[in-house]
């Protein structure tokens, strides 16, 4: 990934905390010398410095990908930045966005304690937090039959790219105008990425 040096992230526990925020990735590999790619959430094992995730079994890329290195992408938010909103009209329209990278090799999963385990932390993960519903509730026999439905994979991780284009490259007076025009939206994407801009000040 292109990384100015403006942009580049590289404090380790930042990156981490937007891989679990922006857990629903793109895993990209190759497949007869052409891209391939699927949608997917993915959960971070800080410990073992490792992706954990699944495809579902029909979805074939888990053959393709299976012992290749993998790129997964995480976006975060991203918005138009009018020129309009500077102070000078020398200006031109951007693009401000947040973006991690992660490379490395998959391996398929088939430990059922594992893949429980991972399953289980997906869903409390993004189960409201007065949910009524937990994996342990559901009876063992109908949680084996879903699982024969599903590849789980592991990746480790071997390299990290981190981008957050917030204007950086502008005067703090051009992030403040930008920052104040955005929390003016009501564009969810727009108040994240001002909220990341004005952290970032902060910072």
């Amino acid at each position: 990934m292109y990384i100015p040096r403006h942009f580049r992230m590289d404090d380790k526990e930042l990156i981490y905390d937007f891989i679990d925020k922006y857990g629903f990735a793109t895993l990209f590999s190759q497949h007869q010398g052409e891209p391939n790619a699927t949608h997917l959430p993915v959960m971070l094992n800080k410990s073992e410095n490792a992706l954990y995730g699944h495809f579902a079994r029909p979805n074939e890329h888990w053959k393709d990908a299976l012992n290749q290195q993998v790129l997964v992408v995480f976006q975060g938010p991203h918005c138009y930045i009018s020129p309009t909103w500077y102070e000078t009209d020398k200006a031109v329209p951007t693009w401000n966005y947040a973006s991690i990278h992660v490379y490395g090799t998959l391996e398929i999963v088939e430990d059922r304690k594992v893949i429980f385990d991972s399953l289980n932390e997906l869903v409390n993960k993004y189960e409201r937090s007065d949910s009524p519903y937990n994996l342990d509730d559901i009876p063992s026999g109908f949680i084996d039959g879903m699982m024969k439905g599903i590849v789980a994979f592991r990746i480790e991780i071997s390299k990290i790219e981190a981008k957050a284009k917030l204007s950086q490259n502008h005067t703090v007076q051009r992030q403040e105008l930008i920052i104040k025009n955005l929390e003016t939206s009501p564009i969810q994407d727009n108040l994240q990425v001002a909220s990341l801009m004005r952290k970032n000040l902060q910072d």
